[in-house]
């Protein structure tokens, strides 16, 4: 199966389309207030509206932290988004009920691993959800960090669903990352930016290009 490449923090149209067609499955838009990649649902549609219409599928994400349901259905609507990642508290009765109100809109639970502990709480979810996104943990963000998770204690995680891992990859550990794990996914963010929601289109290249090796 071909390895999902999603890039996170998208806030600009030129930069979302060129991603698109670099050759990135999915993009991701943070729909968290007060975070440095916060965008409004408008703006994300306006992106959205951009992207290539050539055929390749791009999935476009919503990023929600501890958002309610109602407004994540909100956004969804307004800004054309085919996929939501939940990197809060989320519970499963929370993804279920998001679950009840979409059908055809794939459900992503980001974790913060800090120690293997951590991944138990993988298996409480897999029923509940579509994917799964490993993140490392820190103490003050939820996401684009910058930090990488302990990729070793990763080499037996093998979930009952598709899963991505995200934290501190970049065109320079991308395959180091790879070489110990099995994703079926990879999430960057801040790995390919110049500031944070300002993407450097060279590092996102020379992402493919590491990739295509």
């Amino acid at each position: 199966m071909e390895l999902r490449v999603k890039i996170c923090g998208i806030t600009k149209v030129e930069q979302g389309r060129a991603i698109a067609q670099l050759g990135a499955t999915a993009l991701g838009f943070i729909c968290v207030p007060g975070t440095p990649r916060y965008i409004p649902a408008e703006q994300i549609r306006a992106i959205v509206e951009q992207l290539p219409s050539d055929g390749s599928r791009c999935d476009r994400v919503g990023v929600f932290l501890n958002a309610t349901i109602d407004e994540i259905c909100r956004i969804v609507e307004i800004s054309n988004l085919n996929c939501v990642q939940l990197h809060g508290n989320e519970s499963i009765e929370f993804c279920d009920a998001l679950r009840s109100r979409f059908s055809d809109v794939e459900i992503i639970k980001a974790l913060r691993i800090k120690t293997v502990a951590d991944l138990v709480q993988s298996s409480i979810y897999e029923t509940h959800i579509d994917t799964l996104l490993l993140d490392a943990y820190h103490p003050e963000q939820a996401g684009g960090t910058g930090e990488t998770i302990d990729w070793s204690t990763l080499k037996e995680f093998h979930p009952n669903c598709a899963w991505f891992l995200a934290g501190g990859l970049n065109p320079d550990n991308v395959l180091d990352a790879l070489g110990l794990v099995n994703p079926d996914g990879i999430d960057l963010s801040s790995g390919v930016e110049k500031a944070p929601g300002d993407k450097d289109l060279e590092r996102v290249n020379q992402l493919f290009a590491v990739l295509r090796q």
